[in-house]
């Protein structure tokens, strides 16, 4: 259930390893440090709460993780939320849905719920990541281009109309700052792959404007002097309403961070080779959330960018992750006094790219071409996404994912009817034997789950029979698990055959399933007789019943002949 990878790796640590994750670790963290600054700031929180979040969530998610490599902190993902959060509860806000978050994710790695999420539709989670990346970058057009202007709008479409409005005011310093920014980090991996490009833009951007005394905001003058610095431990003050109204949020969140973490870490096993605990990673991420925000952090969830970097600079297991938190831990510490000088339409840059890595657009372009069923579920869950809010989106899409889950179980499920007027001769096309099928008898195969999406295909079936059997055959050995509407189907279809004097007879059923069946006392209402292990005795079985019921037959006539000589 919980098995953290790190307790299994630690047994067999070596220096080798040390230094191979020591060095990854280096890396991911100059890797992280802006990030966490970018995401900080464009959530509406301060840079120092990005910090904490990377030190206390990154050190956690990996000391608990169920991945080898999974680095954790502030994700671009969460920025949306939690900007909403901020904006109408203010940070308290933030604290408590996060720890609510934290606790939805615990108690859905302890029921095993990652085995699921895991499998999450491809088009809602491009629509989602998509939608998400388009809202990041709108969001920072205003401090790419150094647009004046307070009051601009919150809603998407009201943004672009407002900087439409003010392109005239873009400041060319500002704007040329952001655009070098976006160059140098997506360029200098091209010359030096082992520092980020990121790092390089941020002190590239610094030196400019301190050399050419350049008039630009920076974290600085935005932000004045900050408290780079843990908080005493601290809980916000908590009421019934306040809860309920972040219980959505809350849920937003976890959902976000399983969905992303959980992608994160299937993308890194198929690099490593190793395999990942899904529900161990739910717990650790639950954990995490609940108590980074008690230090002064916020959300923080596992990201595949920092993830593949450790990957791809060797670090081989959690201790890769707890070194990176522990190095940004020093930089928050001792040097974090020089974030003042940042120029945030360098971060903004930074942030335009990371939005450009999100939005997956071949993904999106990949699947226009798929079935309409796939582009109907991607187009919803991205414009919910925007214009409605994930608050709804989500659930939206999850529910979405609900009955495509349906539609596509359906479209393979079904039922094949083999009548007493064909041939004397059925394909099992399991084992491709030949089985004798005397007249009187109706096989039905059933294939697929018996569930509530396909019930009610029996009555279908049967309206479209004309010719009444003596027994029918329900064919069960593929049939994984039946639910309670299954159930009571199929309880409604064995009394509807009793009361035409038709007996009914299963094969092959599965243990699961049989187990179900005994529990509604199916079993009871058509007795062990009938239920036979396979298609061969459940023919040999009808044949009986058949028998029995020409000798009735044959009494009723003797006792009519004898009444009316």
């Amino acid at each position: 259930m919980f098995n953290p990878v790190l307790f299994k790796t630690i047994k067999k640590y070596n220096s080798k390893l040390f230094f191979s994750d020591f060095a990854s670790g280096i890396i991911v963290a100059i890797v992280a440090l802006p990030l966490a600054i970018a995401f900080a700031i464009a959530s509406g929180v301060s840079p120092a709460t990005g910090l904490i979040t990377a030190v206390m969530g990154g050190f956690m998610i990996s000391f608990f993780s169920g991945s080898r490599v999974q680095i954790g902190g502030p994700s671009g993902a969460l920025i949306v939320v939690i900007f909403g959060i901020v904006s109408q509860f203010g940070f308290e806000g933030v604290v408590i849905a996060s720890m609510l978050a934290g606790l939805m994710l615990v108690i859905m790695g302890l029921l095993r719920a990652g085995n699921v999420i895991q499998y999450m539709p491809y088009p809602i989670v491009v629509g989602f990541t998509s939608g998400i990346a388009l809202t990041i970058f709108t969001s920072q057009i205003q401090e790419l281009t150094g647009m004046p202007g307070e009051d601009v709008p919150a809603e998407l479409l009201g943004k672009w109309f407002f900087y439409f409005s003010n392109i005239s005011k873009i400041d060319i310093s500002t704007f040329g700052l952001g655009i070098l920014t976006i160059l140098i980090t997506v360029l200098w991996p091209r010359i030096y792959k082992k520092v980020p490009g990121s790092l390089i833009a941020i002190i590239v951007s610094v030196v400019l404007v301190s050399v050419f005394d350049l008039n630009v905001s920076t974290i600085g003058s935005k932000f004045g002097d900050l408290e780079m610095s843990f908080k005493s431990p601290f809980l916000p003050e908590m009421s019934f309403e306040l809860i309920r109204k972040l219980l959505v949020p809350a849920f937003t969140i976890a959902m976000l961070i399983s969905i992303e973490s959980l992608f994160s870490a299937i993308v890194a096993d198929g690099v490593t080779g190793y395999r990942h605990r899904p529900n161990t990673e739910l717990v650790s991420h639950g954990l995490a959330n609940i108590i980074t925000p008690v230090f002064g952090g916020m959300a923080a969830s596992g990201a595949l960018a920092k993830t593949m970097t450790n990957v791809r600079n060797g670090g081989k297991t959690p201790m890769a992750g707890v070194i990176h938190a522990l190095v940004l831990l020093l930089f928050l510490l001792f040097l974090a006094d020089l974030t003042n000088y940042i120029p945030l339409a360098s971060l903004a840059g930074i942030l335009v790219v990371v939005a450009y890595n999100m939005s997956e657009w071949r993904s999106f372009k990949s699947i226009l071409k798929n079935p309409k069923s796939d582009i109907a579920v991607l187009l919803t869950t991205f414009f919910l996404t925007l214009f409605v809010g994930l608050n709804i989106a989500l659930p939206f899409g999850m529910i979405l994912a609900l009955l495509l889950f349906v539609k596509r179980v359906m479209e393979t499920s079904g039922i094949e009817v083999f009548q007493h007027e064909e041939e004397n001769k059925v394909s099992d096309v399991d084992s491709f034997e030949k089985i004798e099928k005397p007249t009187g008898i109706e096989i039905f195969q059933i294939k697929g789950p018996y569930f509530f999406g396909f019930a009610n295909k029996f009555e279908a079936v049967e309206k479209e029979l004309h010719a009444k059997p003596k027994v029918r055959i329900l064919k069960f050995d593929r049939v994984p698990f039946i639910d309670s509407t299954g159930l009571k189907n199929l309880r409604s279809f064995i009394d509807r055959c009793y009361r035409n004097n038709i007996f009914v007879v299963l094969s092959g059923v599965e243990p699961q399933v049989l187990e179900s069946l005994e529990k509604d006392g199916i079993t009871n209402l058509l007795t062990w007789d009938n239920i036979c292990p396979d298609i061969e005795a459940a023919i040999i079985r009808s044949e009986e019943l058949i028998h029995f019921m020409e000798l009735e037959q044959d009494k009723k006539n003797i006792k009519y002949s004898n009444n009316y000589p």
